[in-house]
Protein backbone atom coordinates (compact mmCIF):
# COMPACT_ATOMS: atom_id res chain seq x y z
CA UNK A 1 0.00 0.00 0.00
CA UNK A 2 1.17 3.83 -0.98
CA UNK A 3 2.60 5.53 2.08
CA UNK A 4 0.69 8.65 0.34
CA UNK A 5 -2.27 6.53 0.87
CA UNK A 6 -1.87 7.49 4.62
CA UNK A 7 -1.23 11.14 3.80
CA UNK A 8 -5.17 11.55 2.67
CA UNK A 9 -6.58 14.03 4.78
CA UNK A 10 -3.60 16.34 4.59
CA UNK A 11 -2.47 19.21 3.55
CA UNK A 12 1.38 19.56 2.03
CA UNK A 13 2.85 22.22 0.96
CA UNK A 14 5.39 24.90 0.93
CA UNK A 15 5.97 27.96 3.57
CA UNK A 16 8.45 31.01 3.61
CA UNK A 17 10.72 31.28 6.89
CA UNK A 18 12.51 34.75 6.71
CA UNK A 19 16.15 32.79 7.38
CA UNK A 20 15.95 29.36 5.96
CA UNK A 21 13.58 29.93 2.84
CA UNK A 22 10.68 27.42 1.95
CA UNK A 23 9.82 24.55 4.69
CA UNK A 24 7.92 21.88 3.34
CA UNK A 25 4.93 20.84 6.24
CA UNK A 26 2.27 18.06 6.28
CA UNK A 27 -1.02 19.51 7.74
CA UNK A 28 -4.02 18.10 9.56
CA UNK A 29 -6.87 18.97 11.79
CA UNK A 30 -6.33 22.57 11.62
CA UNK A 31 -8.85 24.37 14.09
CA UNK A 32 -8.03 21.68 16.55
CA UNK A 33 -7.14 23.69 19.85
CA UNK A 34 -3.72 22.17 20.60
CA UNK A 35 -1.09 21.48 18.29
CA UNK A 36 1.74 18.57 17.68
CA UNK A 37 4.42 19.27 15.62
CA UNK A 38 6.76 16.08 14.88
CA UNK A 39 10.71 16.50 14.28
CA UNK A 40 12.24 13.64 12.20
CA UNK A 41 16.18 12.50 12.18
CA UNK A 42 19.30 13.68 10.75
CA UNK A 43 19.03 13.33 7.13
CA UNK A 44 15.10 12.62 7.11
CA UNK A 45 11.79 14.17 5.86
CA UNK A 46 8.45 14.58 6.80
CA UNK A 47 7.43 11.26 5.44
CA UNK A 48 8.91 9.46 8.67
CA UNK A 49 4.91 10.42 9.56
CA UNK A 50 2.98 9.37 7.36
CA UNK A 51 1.26 7.42 9.89
CA UNK A 52 0.63 9.25 12.35
CA UNK A 53 -0.20 13.20 11.33
CA UNK A 54 -3.62 12.12 9.76
CA UNK A 55 -4.01 9.42 12.71
CA UNK A 56 -3.79 11.91 15.12
CA UNK A 57 -5.74 14.96 13.29
CA UNK A 58 -9.17 13.99 15.02
CA UNK A 59 -8.05 15.76 18.28
CA UNK A 60 -4.75 17.48 17.10
CA UNK A 61 -3.71 20.04 15.02
CA UNK A 62 -0.90 18.32 13.74
CA UNK A 63 2.19 19.26 11.51
CA UNK A 64 5.16 17.33 10.20
CA UNK A 65 8.14 19.26 8.26
CA UNK A 66 11.18 18.87 6.43
CA UNK A 67 14.24 20.75 8.67
CA UNK A 68 16.27 23.71 6.63
CA UNK A 69 18.84 21.41 4.35
CA UNK A 70 16.93 18.42 4.44
CA UNK A 71 13.85 16.73 2.45
CA UNK A 72 12.22 19.03 0.37
CA UNK A 73 12.85 22.33 2.20
CA UNK A 74 15.61 24.53 0.77
CA UNK A 75 19.25 23.97 0.83
CA UNK A 76 21.05 26.81 2.06
CA UNK A 77 25.12 26.51 2.80
CA UNK A 78 24.71 27.41 6.37
CA UNK A 79 26.92 26.50 9.63
CA UNK A 80 24.59 23.80 10.69
CA UNK A 81 24.48 22.97 14.45
CA UNK A 82 21.65 21.48 16.31
CA UNK A 83 21.02 25.16 16.79
CA UNK A 84 20.05 26.03 13.66
CA UNK A 85 17.36 23.47 13.25
CA UNK A 86 15.96 24.83 16.22
CA UNK A 87 15.58 28.20 15.17
CA UNK A 88 14.36 27.27 12.25
CA UNK A 89 11.75 25.53 13.95
CA UNK A 90 10.89 28.92 16.09
CA UNK A 91 10.82 31.05 12.47
CA UNK A 92 8.58 27.79 11.33
CA UNK A 93 6.07 28.37 14.56
CA UNK A 94 6.17 32.03 14.21
CA UNK A 95 5.32 32.06 10.58
CA UNK A 96 2.67 29.85 10.71
CA UNK A 97 0.89 31.79 14.07
CA UNK A 98 1.61 28.56 16.48
CA UNK A 99 2.28 30.46 19.81
CA UNK A 100 2.84 26.67 21.75
CA UNK A 101 2.66 23.57 20.56
CA UNK A 102 3.34 19.91 21.90
CA UNK A 103 7.02 18.62 19.98
CA UNK A 104 7.37 15.15 19.57
CA UNK A 105 11.04 14.69 17.91
CA UNK A 106 12.58 11.31 16.96
CA UNK A 107 16.66 11.25 16.73
CA UNK A 108 17.83 14.60 16.06
CA UNK A 109 14.17 15.44 16.16
CA UNK A 110 14.19 14.70 19.96
CA UNK A 111 17.56 16.38 20.36
CA UNK A 112 16.10 19.55 18.50
CA UNK A 113 13.07 19.02 20.92
CA UNK A 114 15.07 19.37 24.09
CA UNK A 115 17.32 22.03 23.14
CA UNK A 116 14.35 24.01 21.84
CA UNK A 117 12.23 23.32 25.25
CA UNK A 118 15.15 24.87 27.53
CA UNK A 119 15.22 27.56 24.93
CA UNK A 120 12.21 28.63 24.62
CA UNK A 121 9.93 26.73 27.41
CA UNK A 122 6.97 29.34 27.30
CA UNK A 123 6.57 27.74 23.63
CA UNK A 124 6.16 23.81 24.23
CA UNK A 125 3.18 21.99 25.73
CA UNK A 126 4.40 18.30 26.12
CA UNK A 127 7.51 16.78 25.35
CA UNK A 128 7.91 13.69 23.86
CA UNK A 129 11.61 12.04 22.92
CA UNK A 130 11.48 9.42 20.78
CA UNK A 131 14.25 7.24 20.31
CA UNK A 132 16.12 10.53 20.55
CA UNK A 133 19.53 11.55 19.95
CA UNK A 134 21.41 13.95 22.31
CA UNK A 135 21.26 12.41 25.61
CA UNK A 136 24.40 10.89 27.52
CA UNK A 137 25.27 7.87 26.21
CA UNK A 138 26.28 5.70 29.08
CA UNK A 139 26.79 2.35 27.82
CA UNK A 140 30.04 0.84 25.89
CA UNK A 141 27.38 -1.00 23.62
CA UNK A 142 25.96 2.74 22.99
CA UNK A 143 29.27 4.50 22.38
CA UNK A 144 30.47 2.13 19.94
CA UNK A 145 26.94 2.26 17.87
CA UNK A 146 27.36 6.29 17.84
CA UNK A 147 31.07 5.81 16.68
CA UNK A 148 29.80 3.20 13.86
CA UNK A 149 27.32 6.09 12.69
CA UNK A 150 29.92 8.57 12.74
CA UNK A 151 32.03 6.43 10.77
CA UNK A 152 29.13 5.43 8.40
CA UNK A 153 28.17 8.76 7.54
CA UNK A 154 31.98 10.30 7.11
CA UNK A 155 32.16 7.66 4.24
CA UNK A 156 28.90 7.55 2.90
CA UNK A 157 29.74 12.24 2.37
CA UNK A 158 32.72 10.78 0.59
CA UNK A 159 31.15 8.39 -1.84
CA UNK A 160 29.71 8.95 -5.42
CA UNK A 161 25.80 9.76 -5.57
CA UNK A 162 23.47 8.00 -3.14
CA UNK A 163 21.49 5.21 -5.00
CA UNK A 164 18.96 2.59 -4.27
CA UNK A 165 20.87 0.05 -2.58
CA UNK A 166 22.74 2.46 -0.71
CA UNK A 167 19.84 4.22 0.48
CA UNK A 168 18.20 0.99 0.74
CA UNK A 169 20.99 -0.49 2.98
CA UNK A 170 21.17 3.06 5.45
CA UNK A 171 17.29 2.87 6.03
CA UNK A 172 18.12 -0.77 6.92
CA UNK A 173 19.88 1.01 10.37
CA UNK A 174 16.17 2.82 10.92
CA UNK A 175 14.23 -0.17 11.29
CA UNK A 176 13.91 -3.51 13.29
CA UNK A 177 15.08 -6.49 11.27
CA UNK A 178 11.89 -8.29 11.46
CA UNK A 179 10.43 -5.02 9.55
CA UNK A 180 12.87 -4.90 7.00
CA UNK A 181 11.12 -7.03 4.24
CA UNK A 182 8.05 -5.45 4.96
CA UNK A 183 8.67 -1.77 5.32
CA UNK A 184 11.76 -0.84 3.32
CA UNK A 185 9.52 -0.53 -0.01
CA UNK A 186 11.08 0.96 -2.98
CA UNK A 187 8.56 3.75 -2.75
CA UNK A 188 9.96 4.61 0.86
CA UNK A 189 13.79 4.05 -0.61
CA UNK A 190 12.61 6.47 -3.75
CA UNK A 191 11.07 8.98 -1.52
CA UNK A 192 14.17 9.25 0.34
CA UNK A 193 16.42 9.33 -2.90
CA UNK A 194 14.30 11.95 -4.52
CA UNK A 195 15.11 14.15 -1.66
CA UNK A 196 18.79 13.71 -1.61
CA UNK A 197 19.21 14.34 -5.52
CA UNK A 198 17.20 17.60 -5.12
CA UNK A 199 19.05 20.97 -5.71
CA UNK A 200 21.65 21.49 -3.59
CA UNK A 201 21.53 18.32 -1.35
CA UNK A 202 25.02 17.24 -2.61
CA UNK A 203 26.63 20.40 -1.63
CA UNK A 204 24.80 20.46 1.95
CA UNK A 205 24.87 17.04 2.75
CA UNK A 206 28.16 17.23 4.60
CA UNK A 207 27.14 20.39 6.94
CA UNK A 208 23.62 18.37 7.79
CA UNK A 209 25.36 14.80 8.14
CA UNK A 210 28.43 16.41 10.09
CA UNK A 211 25.65 16.79 13.32
CA UNK A 212 25.98 13.99 14.63
CA UNK A 213 29.61 14.05 15.44
CA UNK A 214 28.97 17.54 17.62
CA UNK A 215 26.79 15.13 19.44
CA UNK A 216 28.57 15.35 22.91
CA UNK A 217 29.13 19.02 22.26
CA UNK A 218 25.33 19.78 22.28
CA UNK A 219 23.65 17.24 25.17
CA UNK A 220 20.66 18.22 26.43
CA UNK A 221 20.58 19.57 29.72
CA UNK A 222 17.69 16.77 31.22
CA UNK A 223 17.59 18.98 34.35
CA UNK A 224 16.65 22.05 33.19
CA UNK A 225 13.51 20.89 31.56
CA UNK A 226 10.60 21.76 33.23
CA UNK A 227 7.95 20.35 30.90
CA UNK A 228 5.02 17.26 31.15
CA UNK A 229 8.08 14.53 29.62
CA UNK A 230 7.48 10.98 28.01
CA UNK A 231 10.31 8.75 26.44
CA UNK A 232 9.01 6.51 23.99
CA UNK A 233 11.84 4.29 23.54
CA UNK A 234 12.47 0.48 21.79
CA UNK A 235 14.19 -1.87 23.13
CA UNK A 236 16.01 -2.43 19.94
CA UNK A 237 17.10 1.59 19.41
CA UNK A 238 20.78 2.12 18.17
CA UNK A 239 23.09 4.08 20.25
CA UNK A 240 21.05 5.63 22.85
CA UNK A 241 19.81 2.44 24.45
CA UNK A 242 17.08 1.93 27.44
CA UNK A 243 20.07 2.42 29.99
CA UNK A 244 20.45 5.75 28.41
CA UNK A 245 17.12 6.42 28.10
CA UNK A 246 16.40 5.73 31.88
CA UNK A 247 19.58 7.85 32.77
CA UNK A 248 18.09 10.86 31.18
CA UNK A 249 14.44 10.65 32.51
CA UNK A 250 15.53 10.34 36.12
CA UNK A 251 16.70 13.65 35.38
CA UNK A 252 13.25 15.56 34.94
CA UNK A 253 10.77 14.98 37.35
CA UNK A 254 7.72 12.96 36.77
CA UNK A 255 9.10 11.82 33.59
CA UNK A 256 7.56 8.77 31.91
CA UNK A 257 9.44 6.12 29.82
CA UNK A 258 7.43 3.80 27.65
CA UNK A 259 9.08 0.62 26.17
CA UNK A 260 7.34 -0.33 22.73
CA UNK A 261 5.96 -3.74 22.74
CA UNK A 262 5.85 -4.47 19.09
CA UNK A 263 8.93 -5.17 16.75
CA UNK A 264 10.62 -1.39 16.37
CA UNK A 265 14.05 0.16 16.41
CA UNK A 266 15.11 3.82 15.55
CA UNK A 267 11.23 4.66 13.64
CA UNK A 268 8.43 3.09 15.92
CA UNK A 269 6.17 5.99 14.97
CA UNK A 270 6.19 4.33 11.60
CA UNK A 271 7.22 0.28 12.16
CA UNK A 272 4.22 0.36 14.84
CA UNK A 273 1.78 3.13 14.73
CA UNK A 274 -1.15 2.11 16.43
CA UNK A 275 0.83 1.58 19.27
CA UNK A 276 2.57 4.88 18.96
CA UNK A 277 -0.32 6.95 18.27
CA UNK A 278 -2.21 5.25 21.07
CA UNK A 279 0.43 5.79 23.46
CA UNK A 280 1.02 9.60 22.74
CA UNK A 281 -2.66 10.17 22.36
CA UNK A 282 -2.82 9.35 25.88
CA UNK A 283 0.55 10.72 27.40
CA UNK A 284 -1.20 14.05 25.59
CA UNK A 285 -4.51 14.34 26.71
CA UNK A 286 -4.27 12.77 30.57
CA UNK A 287 -0.33 12.87 30.96
CA UNK A 288 -0.97 9.30 31.64
CA UNK A 289 1.03 6.09 29.60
Amino acid sequence: MSLWLDFMGAEIRYVDTPSYGKTRIAEAGKGNKETIIFLHGVGGHLEAYAKNIVALSDEFHVIAYDYVGQGMSDKPLLDYTPLTLVDHLRELMDVLGIDKAHLSGESMGGWVTGLFTIEYPERVLKVNFNTAAGLPIITDKGREELQGLIDLTSKATTMGPPTFDSVSNRMKWLFHPNNHDSMITPELVETRLTCYRRPGSKEVAPKVLGMIGMHDDYLIPMEKIKKETLFLWTEDNPCHDVPCAKNSAAKIPGALLYIMKQDAAHWPQYESPEEFNTVLRSFLNTGKI
